[in-house]
């Protein structure tokens, strides 16, 4: 069976005996959220994304539509974010998908559609490695200039964000 996070396991190093707590070993923290229902979208602005369900959340570090990293948890994290529309869309719309650190965009962390055919749903996903701190966060955020001002996204399993403390690193 595995074990249970407050277990312990005994190394050898270099003949000394060291006991580490099972939970070092995990790539906690861990989470995923979606969007419970649809939001609208406001057109040439940057939107945050409400993600109203938490479908799982190790160390409960995400409230608030943002996960903070754990005292303790530095490190370095993955994470991947998803925007879906079951909307028709304005031809040549762009469409940009992003993480947020501390309250900042992350420029090197997005994704952009950009050309979408016309009455096309979307699905725009993103992704990133990030160097975090304790008490760092970390949003995401949608951009459109689609004209139609009708514009929602979320209430479907495609908006969603996810990350995961990397070890080995």
């Amino acid at each position: 069976t595995i074990p249970d996070t407050t277990d312990e396991l005994l190394i050898s190093d270099a003949g000394t005996i060291k006991r580490i707590d099972f939970s070092l070993l995990g790539n906690a923290p861990a989470f995923k959220a979606t969007s419970a229902s649809s939001q609208a979208i406001t057109e040439n602005s940057n939107n945050l994304v409400v993600l109203g369900t938490e479908v799982f959340d190790t160390d409960s570090a995400f409230a608030s539509n943002k996960f903070t990293v754990p005292s303790g948890k530095a490190g370095k994290y993955f994470f991947i974010g998803g925007i879906g529309s079951g909307q028709q869309i304005d031809d040549g719309s762009t469409f940009i998908v992003k993480f947020h650190k501390n309250g900042s965009e992350i420029l090197d962390s997005y994704t952009r559609l950009r050309g979408v055919a016309a009455n096309n749903n979307i699905s725009v996903t993103t992704s990133a490695i990030l160097d975090l701190s304790a008490s760092d966060y970390i949003e995401l955020y949608f951009f459109t200039n689609n004209s139609d001002t009708n514009v929602e996204i979320g209430g479907n399993a495609q908006t969603f964000m996810s990350g995961f403390r990397l070890i080995g690193i």
